[in-house]
């Protein structure tokens, strides 16, 4: 499938605009060609290595006038930082489902014109209409998956893979991981205690916080992207993180596992593509859009990525193995305890950020 992701362009296509969200004129490569600024997570899109198709060149060969200029985030907050504060002029960026609609509610995306997005017909229905973008206004969806536990079986015994308490467990101080970001960080700490992914509830964040913090000291690293290395190399052998990121660190490491804690409860996202207020080349991000929805081209990108695909006609040009995984395709009966994130008021992100980074730097 894939290795660790290092997609780097030529230099010709690797100047990004450094203003702010705003009205821009467009921007040229120095070949006269129209730059589109992709903004993507990592390990995200394939690459041409291990035999995959390269999204990136299918799509310049296709379109020829336009050069991408392609950089990554390894979280949602991240990326929202880099936007709100007039960091980057990028025109195609993938939030997930809450992040969508925090940035709809802060009007920080473009309606897409789907005149040219006519692949947007195989997203299947349960797609669409999403509590996140209920009007199908803003966002396409790029894939979906879970979140559960990583372990290394060589050294995690299997009667403590009982659920999220595994990541509390003395027994494997300074082996564990944890995400670096809040929202995943607090829904974690929220299901080990029985509490709603998105409480809003000030006693029970408390709470979370409180767990967190008696978690830190058998916490190795809080991380994101750094988990591959950490987790492949068996320096950590417990760790949270996507179901379609299992694939690659499996791929690396025979010995890691992926467990999903049913009976808790767990996170089930949509990742999107949307269209940012800064963007100055609309047209072709919505050609980009398009052509990561064509079905040939999706199965090609899937099948190296390891997530869900939201268009079942892409599964009939995939590797049946991968369709048939049930960590990148759990049964309806696995997936009937998971829950998206809500979008939860300005005030309460703020709150959840501060409660976090006050366990981090405690």
């Amino acid at each position: 499938m894939k290795k660790v992701f290092a997609l780097i362009l030529a230099a010709a296509m690797t100047a990004m605009v450094l203003s702010g969200c705003g009205g821009q004129e467009a921007v040229q490569s120095s070949n006269g060609k129209t730059t589109l600024n992709v903004y993507n997570w990592g390990q995200y899109i394939a690459d041409g290595s291990d035999d995959s198709l390269d999204i990136i060149a299918a799509f310049e060969e296709k379109y020829p006038h336009i050069d991408i200029n392609y950089s990554t985030f390894d979280s949602n907050e991240i990326m929202y930082s880099k936007l709100s504060n007039g960091g980057i002029t990028v025109d195609v960026i993938f939030p997930s489902d809450y992040m969508v609609a925090r940035l709809i509610e802060e009007g920080m995306l473009l309606e897409i014109n789907y005149d040219n997005i006519p692949n947007y017909q195989y997203i299947d229905e349960e797609f669409r209409n999403t509590a996140y973008d209920p009007e199908n206004r803003y966002s396409v969806p790029y894939t979906w998956g879970t979140v559960g536990i990583i372990y290394n079986s060589n050294y995690v015994d299997e009667e403590d893979v009982t659920g999220w308490e595994l990541l509390w467990n003395e027994k494997y101080n300074d082996k564990i991981l944890m995400f670096d970001n809040s929202r995943d960080a607090f829904g974690i700490a929220a299901l080990l205690q029985g509490y709603d992914i998105n409480t809003t509830d000030e006693a029970e964040l408390v709470a979370c916080a409180e767990a967190l913090a008696e978690q830190k000291p058998y916490v190795q690293q809080y991380v994101m992207d750094q988990i591959y290395d950490l987790m492949e190399n068996e320096e950590a052998w417990i760790a949270p993180y996507y179901a379609g990121d299992y694939a690659i660190m499996a791929e690396e490491n025979e010995a890691l596992e992926f467990y999903l804690p049913q009976e808790q409860g767990f996170n089930l996202f949509i990742d999107a593509m949307c269209i940012p207020t800064c963007c100055q080349e609309k047209e072709a991000a919505e050609l980009f859009i398009n052509f990561l929805c064509d079905p040939e081209i999706a199965a090609a990108n899937m099948d190296w990525v390891g997530y869900g695909v939201p268009l079942s006609e892409a599964k009939n040009y995939m590797d049946p193995e991968t369709v048939e995984d049930p960590v990148a395709y759990p049964s309806d009966e696995a997936l009937a305890n998971g829950t998206s994130y809500d979008y939860l008021p300005p005030e309460i992100t703020r709150h959840v950020e501060s409660l976090f980074m006050k366990v981090r730097i405690s």
